[in-house]
């Protein structure tokens, strides 16, 4: 069984920083694309920021030049660094892996998600 647990949200002020963390565990053969989502209350979840196994990134274009993503392949781990958050940035935000546990199908896996509140 995989299991995504995320950590690192919390309540921070205009302007602060977070650094959220992703672990992946379990029945792993390899990991592809990893990412972040958020939802807002009564918005429809969006993409934060994605990075494929090799490294290259994709960020939406709100948090372009705040947030930063990277990962760790050896601790199966992703993290999003965010930066100047705004109150507009509170949500809940949620990682997303494409995983496989044979080497020949992915399966979308998701965390719980973790709880960004930013104070105005």
């Amino acid at each position: 069984q995989v299991q995504l647990v995320e950590s690192g949200g919390g309540l921070v002020q205009t302007g602060g920083s977070l650094r959220l963390s992703c672990v992946a565990s379990g029945r792993i053969f390899s990991i592809n694309n990893m990412g972040w989502y958020r939802q807002a209350p009564g918005k429809q979840r969006e993409l934060v920021a994605e990075i494929t196994s090799g490294g290259s990134t994709n960020y939406a274009d709100f948090v372009k030049g705040r947030f930063s993503i990277s990962r760790d392949n050896v601790k199966n781990t992703v993290y999003l660094q965010m930066n100047t958050l705004k109150p507009e940035d509170t949500a809940v935000y949620s990682c997303n892996a494409g995983i496989s546990i044979s080497g020949v199908y992915v399966r979308n896996y998701w965390g719980q998600g973790t709880q960004v509140t930013v104070s105005s």
